[in-house]
């Protein structure tokens, strides 16, 4: 959930925005001298500006560039706008919120084989087979809900679909963000067949489609819904600002490693760009212990994903663990995005 939906932001925030917005517009032109990093993020700016802030003190001579994307169309603005500028590249970093978009860039050449001593034993779940990209900092896909108007809330994603809960939730336009990949992997786990049906029993059963993750939260802080679809984080947000919104870990079936979806954030080097040390320096620093638990210490909760010994070594609060995380193959669910696409238009949105 922004910051900007519970809070006004002040003009000194606002100057990284004004200086990248001018950089960039000036063609991201740049003296081989100089050490700058250009990235694009869908990560919430609020919290990105705080990793960045972090990199600077850091490294006070690298200078980074940061252009966000918008709430509504997370990770898809900028992925299109990668795509736009593959003949000639503007950004060094892709840092994303969720994996599956970046998935499809890589399986369109659009980022480069990126490898240091820093990542090498990165958990293989957690990065592409051929190190295209890594994942960290992950949030789960939730159900949010009020529990003063709801006392027995569904354990499973199919249990939406169930009359009693009737016009009574919202999901986020699945054409973008994390909702997207949610979507694709019902997919890619359960079947063509069986999601496009899940599909209809969602539409039958009124369900309400809204901007964001954000904006579902909202609604069920307002009463405009019981239940919706969501993120750790926006719950987490809700809950920092007062709101009473509780949440439930589903699953999606009933073995061993079919519990809740997580959704890390992903960093990858843009194919194309001049080489940049400075670029891989701040990759590393995402994927840092220190930088993944500064996240997880800020409203977002996100959880570390970290090699082995360092992973054990990990102390988190019990409710932001996530339980029998759900196993997916992050390349088959992006394969198989236009599909999942074309079902949700007709079936959700009836285009």
């Amino acid at each position: 959930m922004k910051r900007r939906a519970f809070q006004h932001c002040t003009c000194w925030s606002l100057l990284p925005v004004i200086l990248t917005a001018l950089f960039l517009t000036a063609g991201c032109s740049r003296k081989p001298s100089d050490r700058v990093v250009v990235v694009y993020t869908s990560a919430d700016q609020e919290y990105a500006e705080t990793i960045i802030a972090e990199f600077r003190k850091r490294h006070p001579g690298v200078l980074v560039l940061a252009r966000y994307d918008d709430e509504a169309t997370k990770s898809t603005g900028l992925v299109d706008r990668l795509r736009a500028e593959r003949s000639d590249p503007q950004c060094d970093v892709f840092w994303a919120n969720e994996p599956f978009l970046t998935e499809k860039l890589a399986q369109e050449g659009l980022l480069k084989e990126w490898e240091s001593e820093a990542v090498r034993d990165w958990p293989e779940s957690f990065r592409h087979p051929s190190r295209y990209w890594y994942g960290f900092a992950a949030r789960a896909r939730v159900i949010a809900y009020d529990p003063t108007r709801l006392s027995d809330p569904p354990q499973n994603w199919r249990d939406l679909a169930d009359p009693r809960f009737r016009s009574r939730v919202v999901i986020a336009d699945p054409n973008f963000g994390t909702t997207r990949g949610h979507v694709c992997t019902w997919f890619n786990l359960w079947g063509a067949a069986d999601s496009t049906q899940f599909l209809r029993d969602l539409r039958a059963n009124d369900i309400r489609v809204v901007r964001s993750n954000s904006q579902a939260v909202r609604d069920i802080v307002a009463g405009l819904a019981d239940l919706g679809f969501t993120d750790t984080d926006d719950v987490w947000a809700a809950q920092r600002n007062g709101y009473n919104v509780q949440l439930v870990y589903p699953r999606h079936g009933a073995g061993a490693g079919q519990g809740t979806l997580l959704i890390p954030n992903t960093v990858s080097l843009v194919a194309g760009r001049p080489e940049n040390a400075d670029a891989g320096l701040f990759a590393e620093f995402l994927l840092s212990e220190w930088c993944q638990m500064l996240l997880h210490g800020t409203s977002s909760h996100n959880v570390p994903i970290l090699p082995g010994a360092l992973a054990a070594n990990i102390e988190i609060e019990e409710r932001y663990r996530i339980p029998d995380p759900l196993i997916t193959d992050v390349a088959a669910v992006s394969a198989g995005m236009e599909e999942a696409m074309a079902a949700v238009n007709e079936i959700l949105l009836g285009r």
